[in-house]
């Protein structure tokens, strides 16, 4: 029994596992288990300290046979980040929360990257329900998917749950694949929360819980979730997602409780309310020592190191497939290529970036010639870097996981000089439509403030309201920039399509826009092989200065 115990507690080290603030199950009350940008982390990981959904529904079980009332809820993102769901288009993704035991998911923009269809066929496939009040059919007016769940719990308690998807998606996601949807914003966003508690509370509702795929960025005002708590009373809990944010025991938002688990599975949030107040705590991914021990082994120990054995060997049979699947080494890289988002690609040139970049024009220019002047694509479309040493598929598709396809465009200077005003109208902090660039020089001046004009249609972004005052472009394709010139730009599908800022490129997409029916990762990987020789060598250990920050 030593022997097993201390194995256990070995285990549970390695993995990093904890739990705050919760030595034992509170029996009889009602826990709430939630995850938020899971992003397909679903195996257990120590070394990323990724909890995995066996650990999540074993968890779940133990508490709910000490007693406990328990839901299981997810704040969104959980389809789409690593190819162990990405090659399914997320369905692999639902089949593992099907197992785990959750009780309802809010979709986040990244369960739209595959399309709205697929989206649908998601929440089809979903053994719980998939809440969203502000997404609204185009031409009908009705909700696209369920807006709330009333959960009847063996205490006796009645659980209203509604969800909100960030109107943000509409630029996040490739534009082309949510049409025909609405993403209600601003004030409307608000009317609807302020119309779910009134049918949740009319309904009977104890407590109402507002599943949230909003975050808290700065960039996502006026959307955010305190924006929806400043606008609308009686939402007793948030559960947030959208902006990786972690709250280690969560936050008041005047009388509303705020919990997040930050992102990549590496936290399990649990929420316990005894019938007057809510308190919060992380399970896994902390490093905190717990206090109760049994046998001189921690109480946590023994609970975390528990994994649910079916959902385990439905995982983990999933990621051996994948993996035999996509582990031929194509390449290898002598230097290590960064893929971090901040500071990273979403802040400065990295040489992931020149890479990804350098591949796209690349491609573009085996499609149509030399006429092809310069590359753009997005950093936020960057997901992780890859190590020194082989390359493989598995690899490409972490790093590059949406399936985005190289596109060709025609646009006037003035059209990229707004492109590039818009793409970084928050630096130097982060935002996923930072460019980078191959064929283009440019600087931004961080020390002007970013004005907003008009804001952009089916966007919650602005135009720049002085395009130039941030950005100087050197040159293009080599040449002096020129405002009155026309340029041929390779980019991504999404970005072409007008995704993130890039409204500017909307337009000149729909009248000159081409598709090379070259997919992003097969650019780079083509890239790697006939230009490279196979070798990432050094003249990619660095940024190669193509963009300064002015700071």
């Amino acid at each position: 029994m030593k022997r097993i115990l201390a194995w256990i507690l070995a285990l549970t080290l390695a993995l990093g596992l904890a739990v705050t603030g919760f030595a034992e199950a509170p029996k009889g009350r009602l826990v709430i288990l939630h995850t938020n940008d899971v992003h397909g982390r679903a195996v257990a990981d120590p070394a990323g300290k990724v909890l995995g959904y066996a650990a999540i529904a074993q968890y779940k079980k133990d508490l709910e046979a000490a007693g406990d009332s328990v839901l299981l809820l997810d704040a969104g993102d959980a389809s789409q980040g690593t190819p162990l769901v990405n090659l399914s288009m997320g369905k692999t993704a639902i089949e593992f929360m099907n197992a785990a035991g959750y009780d309802a998911i809010t979709p986040g923009n990244h369960e739209f990257d595959w399309g709205l269809d697929n989206a649908r066929q998601l929440a089809g496939l979903a053994d719980f329900p998939m809440l969203s009040a502000n997404i609204i059919n185009h031409l009908e007016g009705d909700l696209t998917f369920v807006a709330h769940k009333i959960f009847d719990m063996p205490n006796g308690m009645k659980v209203g749950v509604f969800g909100l998807t960030t109107p943000e998606t509409m630029t996040k996601a490739h534009p082309d694949k949510v049409r025909g949807i609405d993403f209600l914003q601003g004030e409307a966003l608000y009317e609807a929360a302020r119309k779910q508690v009134e049918e949740l509370k009319a309904a009977g509702a104890d407590i109402v819980v507002l599943l949230s795929h909003l975050g808290m960025d700065e960039e996502s005002a006026p959307n955010r979730s305190q924006d929806v708590l400043e606008n609308a009373t009686g939402i007793d809990l948030v559960i947030d997602g959208h902006s990786h944010t972690l709250l280690e025991k969560g936050k008041k938002v005047g009388d509303t409780l705020v919990v997040s688990t930050g992102y990549n599975g590496q936290n399990l949030g649990v929420v316990v309310y005894d019938g007057e107040k809510f308190t919060a705590s992380l399970f896994a991914g902390l490093g905190k020592s717990a206090v109760v021990e049994v046998e001189g082994v921690p109480y946590s120990a023994l609970l975390s190191a528990k994994l649910d054995p079916e959902v385990a060997e439905l995982v983990n049979s999933t990621n051996r497939a994948v993996k035999e699947e996509l582990s031929k080494v194509f390449a290898k890289t002598e230097v290590f290529l960064n893929g971090e988002r901040n500071p990273g690609n979403r802040t400065e040139e990295t040489n992931l970036g020149d890479f990804a970049a350098d591949a796209i024009l690349w491609a573009a220019r085996q499609a149509l010639g030399d006429q092809v002047a310069a590359a753009i694509t997005n950093g936020g479309g960057i997901r992780a870097s890859i190590q020194v040493g082989d390359i493989t598929m598995n690899d490409m598709k972490t790093v590059f996981p949406f399936g985005n396809e190289v596109s060709v465009l025609e646009v006037k200077g003035s059209e990229l000089l707004e492109a590039l005003e818009a793409a970084t109208s928050a630096t130097p902090k982060a935002l996923g439509a930072f460019p980078q660039v191959s064929g283009i020089v440019f600087s931004i001046d961080t020390t002007v403030p970013y004005e907003n004009g008009e804001q952009y249609p089916d966007s919650t972004y602005y135009a720049p309201a002085k395009p130039g005052s941030r950005v100087k472009i050197e040159s293009v394709g080599g040449q002096p920039f020129d405002p009155e010139a026309l340029y041929i730009i390779a980019t991504n599908d999404f970005t072409a399509a007008g995704g993130d800022t890039y409204y500017a490129f909307r337009y000149p997409n729909a009248t000159s826009g081409y598709k090379t029916g070259v997919a992003l990762e097969d650019a780079l990987v083509n890239y790697v092989t006939t230009v490279l020789g196979g070798v990432v060598g050094q003249d990619y250990a660095n940024p190669q200065g193509r963009i300064t920050v002015i700071k």
